[in-house]
């Protein structure tokens, strides 16, 4: 089992930048995969990003592409999400979640654990 702390949430202007951190608890993390997702008000969790076991394989919505960066320091239990160029249409909590399966990384379904998320208000 492992447990999901998200951090670095915040209020940014547009065109900004935040650093979203997701530390895990447990021995096993590099067992995981991780993604981070996003719920607006009165929308869907959505998929932005996922990175594989060892950080070499990054997936990205189309949406973030070019803008947020994926990364995963296995010694630290971390996986981070560098958000720029923010705009409003990021506004959103911000989730992280851990997937012990193998299904798709842009699917909710394929996470077993989620942290409690951290709100992230981009404002022009």
């Amino acid at each position: 089992q492992v447990q999901l702390v998200e951090s670095g949430g915040g209020l940014v202007q547009a065109g900004g930048s935040l650093r979203l951190s997701c530390e895990a608890s447990g021995r096993t993390f590099s067992s995981y995969r991780v993604g981070w997702f996003r719920q607006a008000p009165g929308k869907e969790r959505e998929f932005v990003a996922g990175v594989d076991w060892s950080g070499g394989n990054t997936y990205y919505a189309d949406s973030v592409k070019g803008r947020f960066t994926i990364d995963r320091a296995n010694a630290k239990n971390t996986v981070s999400l560098q958000m720029n160029a923010l705009n409003p249409e990021d506004t959103a909590v911000y989730y992280c979640g851990a997937a012990n399966s193998w299904g798709p990384l842009y699917n909710k379904r394929t996470y077993a654990y989620w942290g409690q998320g951290t709100q992230v208000t981009v404002y022009s």
